[in-house]
Order: structure tokens, then C-alpha cells, then sequence
């Protein structure tokens, strides 16, 4: 990282860094509502904690604030709306949801078609309200094609929110994903102003992701839709940062299509069928 975007992403990964240990350290010791609140059963069964998903959330929101305006606004709006949308469904879900048939994308829209509102409907909709928002602040449309240019960013921010959560399936998983993009949309040719624009919001991702990596990898916690959607819409800030419409557009193609996708394929049966893909999922993990 070079230029004018150095200091703020130095402070920005900094402060992420930082408030995502001071407030893990924080709410395990006083865990709102008591511990219990937040204990879930992963996929082996053991018991682990959500809170690492606030922890998350509020970490990107603070090292967000490093990021030149418009982004800082933005960043904030994604990382606390989405956080807010994706913890109403982690502690208010209704057992019989699930066993309803209420997961994923598809499953929440088509009880929505039914006229049976879930949690996770309710997110839906308030992660998509969110990024149009987030979005709004960063282009402030004027014109019908500025307007069609921020209806694309905000399904880009809504979109990363809802992909991310999609690989919060074993430990750590989710945080080398948010890594790996974070790192890929700070990356560019010098002087390149959309990768110098995106660095403090990718710095405050990998911040917070190094903050809760060593919990998560351990399988003593998850991010749960509370981290991974604040987590995957702060990238989405940073995608809208780094591209103008044509790349807007390619990217939310992707996510889209890797959205649809999780629909008939599962993310875990891939990973593991690829050798490469196998170790790095598998890396740090005990």
C-alpha cells in the first residue's frame, strides 16, 4: 500500500485490530444477555459462540472511520446495518423455520411468497435497504444513469453481505475469504485512484479479521450472519470504491452467480473435492 491511502489504511487495519480485541476481551466477560444467548452448535456438534459476530461487526465499523469520506459513512452504514439485520436473525430465528424449509435466499423468499415473514426475510430485506443506502452515500445520484449506477452498488454491498455468510460453514473459513477478497480489492497498479479509494475499507476487513481469526480457527467461535454479513458488506463498500459501473457490474455478476449457485451446489462438498482448496480451508484449523 502506497500514497495518500497509506496512513489511513495503517490506522484503519490499526483500529480494527485493536477494537476487535478489546471488545472480544469485553464480551466474553459480559456477554449481553448472558453467555447461553449466543451458544450455538457448529457442525460437529460442538458448542460455540456468536459473539464473535458483534465483536466482528463493531471492529470493520471502527476502522472504517479511518476511510476518506464518502466511504467512512458508507462503511459504517454496512458494517452496523448489516451486522444489526444478521444478528436479528441469529438470536430472534424461529426453531421451525429451518425444518420448514426456510434456508437460504430461495427458502426465505418463497415463505415470504407464502406470506410467512421469517427472520431471515426480515434480513433480506434489511441487508438490501442497507446497501442501497451505503451506496446512496457514496455516489449521491443526480441522474437517471447515476441512479441505475447506485441500484447496482447497492445490490453489490447487499449481495457481498449475504455471499460471505454463505462460507461461514467450518472454522475460519469465512474470515480467509474476507481476507483473500479484502486483499485482492487493495491490490493495484500504482497510482490506480479506485485501489488507493479501497484500501482503508479492505484494511479495516483484514483488521477485524485478524482480531477474531485465532477463536474461530480454534472452533471456539463463529461469526454467525452477525460478523459475516458486516464483514461482507464493508468489502462491498470497498468494491464500490474500487469500480465504476462496468466493474460493479462484473462483480455483482459473480456474486449472483455464486449466490445462485449455493442453491444446488454445497460450497463444502467443492473445497473438499479440491486439493488445493482442501488445505487452505483446512490451514490453522487444530
Amino acid at each position: 500500500m502506497n500514497g495518500a491511502s497509506t496512513p489511513r489504511s495503517a490506522l484503519a487495519l490499526t483500529a480494527a485490530r485493536g477494537a476487535g480485541r478489546r471488545l472480544g476481551a469485553l464480551l466474553r466477560d459480559h456477554p449481553p444477555a448472558g453467555a447461553g444467548r449466543w451458544d450455538r452448535r457448529n457442525h460437529r456438534g460442538a458448542t460455540v459462540t456468536l459473539l464473535e459476530g458483534p465483536t466482528a461487526a463493531l471492529a470493520v465499523a471502527t476502522g472504517s472511520l479511518a476511510s476518506r469520506p464518502p466511504y467512512r459513512v458508507a462503511g459504517v452504514v454496512a458494517a452496523l446495518g448489516a451486522g444489526a439485520f444478521g444478528a436479528l436473525d441469529d438470536l430472534t430465528e424461529r426453531a421451525g423455520d429451518r425444518d420448514a424449509g426456510a434456508r437460504g435466499l430461495r427458502g426465505h423468499l418463497e415463505a415470504l411468497r407464502r406470506r410467512r415473514v421469517t427472520t431471515g426475510a426480515w434480513k433480506v430485506l434489511g441487508i438490501g435497504a442497507t446497501g442501497l443506502a451505503a451506496a446512496v452515500v457514496v455516489d449521491r445520484p443526480r441522474t437517471a444513469g447515476q441512479v441505475v449506477n447506485t441500484l447496482v452498488g447497492g445490490a453489490l454491498v447487499a449481495g457481498s453481505a449475504n455471499l460471505l455468510n454463505l462460507f461461514d460453514l467450518r472454522p475460519g473459513r469465512a474470515v480467509k475469504v474476507a481476507t483473500v477478497v479484502a486483499v485482492s480489492l487493495a491490490v493495484g497498479a500504482s497510482g490506480s485512484a479506485g485501489a488507493a479509494a479501497a484500501r482503508p475499507c479492505a484494511a479495516a476487513v483484514l483488521g477485524a479479521c485478524s482480531a477474531v481469526l485465532p477463536d474461530d480457527l480454534a472452533g471456539r467461535s463463529m461469526l454467525g450472519d452477525t460478523g459475516a454479513n458486516a464483514l461482507g458488506g464493508v468489502l462491498g463498500v470497498a468494491a464500490l470504491a474500487r469500480w465504476d459501473r462496468p466493474g460493479r457490474c462484473l462483480a455483482l455478476a459473480t456474486v449472483v452467480g455464486l449466490t445462485l449457485a449455493s442453491e444446488r451446489i454445497s460450497f463444502s462438498r467443492v473445497i473438499e473435492s479440491v486439493p488445493v482448496l482442501r488445505e487452505l480451508d483446512r490451514l490453522g484449523r487444530p
